[in-house]
């Protein structure tokens, strides 16, 4: 059965209903740190809540791990889970990843649902069923792909996020509208994103995400085990990933927000798409104009490029060991499954460097 994702307008309504419609002999809420505070109060005082057992992990990227994910199954187990509960995923990203992954594998599968909390979970990676945790210094390497049985999207928790998170969800909308089509790419790089998390532009932001959603909707519908047109999710991941990964493990580099390091991969990527695909070069222009005023850069020079390209053999779309890229020829033409020389790729980080 496909999830049903929900536009919320009343989330204790819709929430009880969709645990209605799950076993749940006992109900889990899995949070972070950070959701605990600021999101967990929204929805305590719900009736359909009231004997929910609370399940806490450390908050951002760097508890997507495997201790965190065995604390997860720990407590489930403490709290008296069985095959027939549900635990509902209230967090961003990180939290409906981990979460997802941890109902998928107790038990042989638990029931869940996802409350998205952070732009980036409510327009990536809460729709579309891919669970996991990062592994080994990789990104998502440990994981499955289970859907939940509802998604919730609320956009009140979006007065929650400051600016670096909406830009980090925003990255992944950006990559939408290049994959979709004309109209689309262009409201996002006009919108006023710099404003943001002011309230005056909310409501169009809003609208802006539910367009996003059925974006990668239809496209997960077509594909939903990435065997073909799924891959056009991955556009700006290959050298995405590698980025963000790298600067978890660089000591002299802050750890970046996935949204920022898909933001840095699509202009490479865009490059690539340019030199090798004919994308169009004004268009590209504008985008990495767009993504250099609003997202800055990371400082890289041409001796990290080895340790960015090892990282890049490690992507999952990888076949036989050969790097592959999901490229435009036009916005809406994607190109899945292309490849680049090593030099290429070098031409592509010197872009990146020096525009």
């Amino acid at each position: 059965m496909e999830q049903r994702i929900i536009f919320s307008g009343n989330l204790q309504q819709e929430l009880a209903i969709a645990i209605s419609e799950c076993e749940h002999d006992r109900v889990f809420v899995l949070t972070d740190e950070t959701t605990r505070q600021v999101c967990w109060p929204v929805v305590e005082h719900f009736l359909c809540l009231r004997n929910a057992h609370l399940i806490i992990i450390g908050a951002t990227d760097t508890h997507k791990t495997l201790d965190s994910l065995s604390h997860v199954w720990q407590q489930l187990q403490a709290g008296g889970a069985t095959r027939h509960s549900c635990l509902i995923n209230l967090g961003g990203g990180m939290v409906t990843d981990l979460g997802g992954f941890a109902a998928s594998t107790f038990k042989r599968g638990i029931d869940f649902i996802n409350i998205p909390t952070t732009l980036l979970s409510m327009v990536d990676a809460s729709v579309g069923g891919k669970t996991g945790i990062n592994f080994g210094g990789l990104k998502n390497e440990i994981g499955v792909f289970r859907e939940s049985k509802t998604v919730i999207l609320d956009t009140r928790f979006l007065q929650t996020l400051d600016a670096a998170n909406i830009r980090s969800g925003y990255a992944e909308m950006l990559k939408h509208g290049l994959i979709a089509d004309t109209d689309a790419w262009a409201e996002l790089v006009n919108f006023p994103l710099a404003s943001l998390p002011d309230k005056e532009h909310l409501p169009q932001l809003q609208a802006m995400v539910a367009k996003s959603v059925k974006i990668k909707e239809r496209i997960v519908h077509d594909d939903p085990f990435e065997h073909g047109i799924r891959k056009a999710l991955n556009l700006g991941h290959t050298f995405g990933h590698a980025f963000e990964s790298w600067s978890f493990t660089n000591p002299s580099t802050t750890p970046l927000l996935h949204g920022y390091a898909v933001a840095y991969g699509l202009i490479c990527e865009l490059y690539l798409s340019t030199i090798k695909a004919g994308f169009p070069t004004d268009k590209m222009r504008q985008t990495v104009r767009f993504i250099r005023e609003h997202y800055g850069q990371m400082p890289i020079s041409c001796d990290d490029y080895p340790a960015l390209i090892e990282l890049m053999t490690h992507d999952k779309k990888n076949t036989a060991g050969i790097i592959n890229f999901t490229l435009l020829g036009n916005i809406g033409d994607i190109r899945i499954n292309q490849t680049a020389t090593v030099d290429e790729i070098k031409e592509a980080f010197d872009f990146y460097r020096e525009g």
